[in-house]
């Protein structure tokens, strides 16, 4: 078993929250196997609690002290008022897991009013597969567990295929997050276009034959579900125009491709760099969270064009950084680097490109890809 990065102090109750197949359920096993798990994906136990909330507290050994996990607490949300009386009756310690804290915030529902704090938890990253890490299979598939699992012979096009079938489809429309299953598809098709672009929801609507309210609801439902993210223009103390629209990212590499149509008209290098940026994206925002490093993560574009991907603003400093996949740079490729360094010189500048040898261009870091994903806990 690979280890995570993130760490859960278990001394207090939590939220524990991911999209579906980041291996929430896996670890918890992994890291608590003393603790009593209820896992509301039964049909049973989920229909026996939600019709008595307090038979939960039965389930429960008087003398028992460690952790209790609640898997997809989402299910029966009426549970939460039972699990704050036990917290504060019985002392006890809840970590309750889900994949659409969608339910549980547009439902009111009770949050525990402070008594338990919230984690997410990502794919894997770089530094967790160590010498296992494959860039290459990394862009093309991803880095949903199940994927890198070595016990798990799957293949990953059929994987992801149905992870978009059953999850991103069906699901979301049993749940009834949307009656339209047709428009649904036909919107995440669109919206694929969109990865790593400033957003553009009327040509979106267009493209997948909805209005535009109906488009800026489904965004908001992949980001409800962690499915989908919006990274919004760095903009402190800004000294240019800037672009004023976030850029959309779904929020894995395989899960995108998986999403993304293919045709005789489609540019292989498009659908690869958009890839590539995607998965630098997920390993910025999966360190950030995992290690607690408070970053704001922006990217920066300005209304003549010159742009970099993405910029990390803390208590750390800034740090900005450019993707590319070729082997070889010119000086037009870190043009964007040097406009951003001119607005803040105090700022750490990378490129992560496709060659094999790190260099200097004064005062920007060029670093191979892979190495620096390894590598990305150090260099933030």
């Amino acid at each position: 078993m690979y280890s995570r990065q993130k760490k859960i102090d278990t001394s207090m109750s939590c939220f524990l929250f991911g999209p579906r197949g980041t291996g929430k359920t896996f670890w918890l096993r992994h890291c608590l196997p003393d603790s009593i798990y209820i896992d509301l994906l039964e049909a049973r136990t989920s229909g026996q609690l939600l019709a008595d909330p307090q038979r939960l507290a039965d389930r429960i050994p008087p003398d028992h002290r460690k952790p209790i996990v609640i898997d997809e607490i989402q299910r029966v949300p009426a549970l939460l008022d039972e699990v704050h009386r036990l917290i504060e009756t019985r002392n006890l310690v809840f970590v309750l897991t889900g994949s659409s804290p969608r339910k549980l915030r547009r439902g009111g529902s009770n949050l525990l009013a402070g008594r338990a704090i919230t984690h997410q938890l990502f794919p894997f990253t770089a530094t967790e597969l160590g010498q296992d890490f494959s860039l290459s299979k990394a862009v093309q598939h991803g880095m949903l567990p199940t994927i890198h699992d070595p016990e798990k012979d799957v293949v990953p096009e059929d994987y992801l295929a149905t992870y978009v079938q059953t999850y991103l489809r069906e699901e979301i429309v049993a749940e009834g997050l949307t009656r339209q299953a047709g428009a649904f598809a036909r919107f995440l098709e669109a919206a694929s276009f969109s990865q790593g672009q400033p957003l553009n929801i009327s040509a979106v609507s267009r493209e997948s034959a909805v209005h535009r309210k109906v488009a800026e609801s489904y965004f908001q439902i992949l980001e409800d579900l962690l499915i989908g993210v919006r990274v919004p223009v760095f903009q402190k103390r800004a000294k240019r125009r800037l672009a004023g629209h976030p850029k959309f990212y779904f929020f894995d590499v395989g899960v995108y491709r998986a999403v993304r149509p293919r045709g005789p008209l489609d540019a292989p290098e498009q659908i690869d760099g958009a890839a590539l940026e995607t998965l630098v994206f997920h390993e910025l925002r999966a360190t950030i969270h995992n290690l607690e490093l408070n970053y704001d993560l922006c990217y920066w574009r300005t209304a003549g064009g010159m742009e970099v991907d993405f910029v990390l603003y803390g208590p750390r400093g800034i740090v900005a950084i450019e993707v590319k996949r070729k082997r070889r740079l010119s000086g037009h490729d870190l043009r964007g680097l040097r406009g951003f360094l001119s607005d803040y010189p105090m700022a750490k500048a990378f490129v992560l490109y496709g060659g094999d040898h790190p260099a200097y261009h004064d005062p920007i870091r060029v670093l191979p890809i892979a190495d620096a994903l390894r590598d990305l806990p150090e260099l933030l």
